[in-house]
């Protein structure tokens, strides 16, 4: 499924091509064999709250948390209620002590990603396996 956002006339010519529908398959077919992170519906959401439009940065994680509900389909970001992951609060300690920005007592990134901040994974899913799990390429 592509996404539907701003981004979609930049992506559209890829939906076509035969590695699309591979890479489609293949993600289904691991979702069908093992825990899959994020969620198939969040699996673009840092494509629907950063529009194009609007992306100032762009921060490249490697590949999704993979612990129960921790990926949200932004890289380094968990849902409030999540504990921080151990990069995540080294992120927010950098930036505190850099810029003196408050450290937030919750992990969610979603409030960056609508102010531009392309929070992207260079793999979208992980299996529950662990990092850098299988993908069609490895």
């Amino acid at each position: 499924m592509a996404p539907k956002t701003d981004w979609n006339p930049l992506l559209r010519g890829e939906f076509g091509k035969p590695y699309w529908s591979e890479l489609q398959d293949f993600v289904r077919a691991e979702r069908d064999r093992h825990q899959v992170f994020p969620p198939h519906d969040e699996v673009f959401a840092a494509l629907h709250l950063t529009p194009y439009a609007s992306v100032k940065v762009l921060i490249l994680g490697q590949d999704p948390y993979h612990g129960p509900r921790q990926a949200h389909g932004l890289c380094f970001s968990v849902r409030p209620g999540v504990a921080k992951p151990p990069s995540l609060v080294n992120i927010l300690d950098e930036l505190h002590h850099d810029t003196g920005a408050v450290v937030p007592s919750h992990g969610s990134l979603e409030h960056w990603a609508r102010q531009g901040v392309l929070l992207l994974n260079a793999t979208l899913t992980a299996t529950s396996v662990g990092a850098g799990s299988r993908s069609p390429t490895r």
